[in-house]
């Protein structure tokens, strides 16, 4: 698979900053409000962020009031059929707001955006929607709000922008307005090439391009010194990080250098792909002391026959090793990982095997899925062999199974003490605060609001299935 890499000259971010200023020279005396609605995974929640960085420097404030905001921006997920249709659902319920107010611009972007047949989708039946574009045209949204304004009111598709742009690229110097003060999300990489069977990511995202070492160091220092504690690397698949880049840096270099980095912070990452998390990645976490001893290891199936159809490119022996191998660097490791249930052509003897892999490893949460079916993938043309009740009951089998292993592992952490980040304020009776532990196990505290943001020597004092309980020692 070939490694591509298209970079967005300065210039161009730059014009579309000179629109943002034109944007908000030209709005009326007063405050103006906009909304941007996220659905899906950490990437578009990095995506929204950029969002509103551009609709800040266009003189938006950021509302959650529909009622309210002048401009609504729907940000997408495409992965499951379920988010899909969520998103139809609450976009189809803004009809109202655009027949009281005709005025309001509605904008439908992400990863649905990025597909021809929703696009058309959308132009025949969701004549509410003013502005269309993908995570390919993310960096020009100056550029396409702006011609949207223009045209905004014409009769017929004249008054609509859809765009299309199917060459992805990387684009540095764009604003992001990030949700509180305590964690980040720091993207080094979008796209995927690995296209498992039934994934639409790498359609609708594009090939894997790496953002330069040096860049998101940059981004990172920054972001310490702005007070961040809790960085978070993301890609579709940071494992394969580097590769199409014009300097010798793989992941666990990256790691390095942003763990050289001066303060008092945790790094963590997500996503790894098991085919390209290696026993050097192992090392510089754990030789990295700001590296959380976490990795988030989507496992999928316990079957060879399943990973094979599923385009994994490893087996269960191949995954068992390495989890081998990285509890022996790291032995406080926290694992999680994702399941998938129901795969076209999967049999008991296959769920059994999934369910004997997961029971062995003992993940520390595990995420569980049904398969869903998404058009355009290889999958999406294959047959289940096993009706909707056999696989909800292998589902919940799976979940009953999983939920006994987390709570047993959260049990066996009462009484200890960890060092733990306090990142916010909890609804859990008594517990008004959560904060994480290194490895991101979720603990309730009770103290005054002003620690979120502070470290804490915290001993476990209870547990569930999905939190622990503590108290400030």
């Amino acid at each position: 698979m070939a490694y591509t890499r298209r970079e967005i000259p300065a210039e161009r971010i730059d014009g579309q900053m000179r629109l943002c200023r034109g944007i908000r020279e030209s709005l009326s005396p007063g405050e103006h409000f906009a909304m941007v609605d996220t659905y899906g995974c950490q990437q578009n929640e990095s995506d929204s962020e950029v969002l509103r960085g551009y609709l800040r420097a266009m003189g938006y404030t950021m509302t959650d009031d529909e009622e309210r905001a002048e401009i609504i921006i729907v940000n997408t997920c495409a992965v499951r059929e379920h988010a899909q249709m969520r998103v139809f659902g609450n976009v189809g319920a803004l009809t109202h707001i655009k027949r009281e107010h005709p005025d309001r611009i509605v904008a439908l972007c992400g990863c649905m955006a990025q597909s021809p047949e929703i696009r058309e989708q959308v132009k025949r039946s969701y004549r509410m929607v003013d502005l269309c574009f993908g995570p390919h045209d993310l960096w020009r949204f100056p550029e396409l709000l702006a011609e949207t304004i223009s045209v905004h009111g014409r009769p017929g598709n004249q008054g609509r922008v859809f765009a299309v742009n199917d060459e992805a690229a990387v684009a540095e110097g764009m604003p992001r307005a990030r949700d509180g003060s305590v964690k980040a999300w720091l993207t080094i990489m979008n796209g995927c090439n690995n296209f498992c069977s039934y994934c639409i990511v790498p359609y609708v995202r594009g090939r894997e391009r790496s953002r330069r070492s040096a860049d998101v160091v940059a981004e990172a220092r920054a972001l310490v010194e702005a007070g961040y504690k809790d960085i978070t690397l993301l890609g579709q698949n940071v494992n394969s990080y580097g590769r199409g880049l014009d300097e010798e840096t793989d992941f666990a270099d990256l790691l390095r250098k942003v763990n050289a980095i001066d303060g008092d912070f945790r790094i963590r990452f997500m996503t790894s792909h098991p085919k390209d998390a290696t026993e050097k990645l192992f090392a510089a976490m754990a030789e990295c002391e700001k590296c959380a001893p976490h990795i988030h290891l989507p496992v999928q199936s316990g079957s060879n026959a399943v990973l094979k159809a599923m385009n994994r490119h490893y087996t269960r022996e191949k995954y068992l090793t390495l989890v081998e191998t990285a509890r022996r660097y790291i032995p406080e490791l926290v694992l999680t990982t994702d399941v998938i249930v129901g795969f076209p052509g999967e049999t008991e003897e296959d769920f059994r095997d999934t369910l004997r892999l997961t029971e062995e490893v003992e993940f520390d949460s595990m995420f569980t899925f049904i398969y869903s079916r998404r058009p355009g993938t290889p999958a999406a043309e294959w047959e289940a062999n096993a009706s909707r009740e056999e696989i909800q009951s292998r589902f919940d089998r799976l979940v009953e199974s999983a939920n006994a292993v987390s709570a047993r592992l959260h049990a066996a952490q009462e009484g200890r003490t960890f060092r733990v980040l306090i990142d916010g304020k909890s609804r859990n009776g008594e517990y008004n605060l959560s904060s994480r532990t290194a490895g991101g196990r979720l603990v309730h505290l009770a103290g005054g609001e002003s620690l979120v943001g502070t470290w804490a020597q915290v001993k476990i004092t209870g547990s569930n299935t999905y939190a622990l309980f503590g108290e400030i020692v």
